[in-house]
């Protein structure tokens, strides 16, 4: 697990500015993930919970909508670079370096996890390892929202990705990996981004019981 995220932190870390301008806009042309991120907010306050994760925040522009809408949000991200921007463009708000399998975040301390496209790079036999890191840190009632690439195929695809490798995910079965770590999915929104990209957008929303 070291050697890849060492990899991928390196590539974002070498980006940073160049993500961060495309980014800025919070969203601003993607309003199916708009919407799906201003109803995990939503229910997140209706929880009585408005602690929230941003858990591979990249700049924080997302931690930065969360706080926007009501949470109180901070970000963790694996790569210092995009820690740092986060920092410079949000002072008001706490930005962390972390890794994915081991956030410091206590049991059951939080509202809410918001992963938006922050596991495409895991390799799929890892991923069971973080989403139950995510379940420790969620509160009963707690919810977590993730958003991935989609494929209609029976498996992951593993493809180059602009920064690391990555992997779409057939929707039935990450839903299956959540349910097996211990959250209950209970919406989905699907579409196709009218992209070159070959793969459709996919969001996932799931409660700790």
């Amino acid at each position: 697990m070291v050697e890849h995220q060492d990899e991928t932190r390196a590539a974002y870390d070498a980006v940073v500015e160049r993500y961060a301008s495309l980014f800025a806009d919070r969203l601003e042309g993607q309003p199916f993930a708009r919407a799906m991120i201003g109803t995990f907010a939503e229910l997140v306050r209706g929880a009585g919970n408005p602690r929230a994760a941003d858990v591979g925040c990249g700049p924080g522009h997302l931690t930065a909508m969360l706080h926007d809408l009501g949470l109180d949000a901070f970000g963790l991200d694996l790569s210092p670079g995009m820690v740092d921007h986060a920092r410079r463009a949000n002072p008001e708000l706490r930005f962390d370096e972390a890794r994915m399998e081991a956030l410091p975040v206590g049991d059951g301390a939080l509202g809410g996890v918001l992963a938006h496209y922050s596991m495409i790079h895991t390799p799929p036999e890892e991923l069971p390892a973080l989403l139950a890191e995510q379940v420790r840190v969620l509160a009963p009632g707690g919810l977590l929202l993730t958003s991935f690439f989609g494929t209609d195929g029976p498996e992951p695809v593993r493809f180059d990705h602009k920064v690391a490798p990555a992997y779409s995910w057939p929707v039935d079965r990450f839903a299956a990996l959540l349910t097996g770590a211990g959250l209950v999915p209970f919406a989905r929104l699907v579409h196709d981004p009218a992209s070159e990209r070959g793969f459709l957008d996919a969001h996932l929303l799931a409660r700790r019981p």
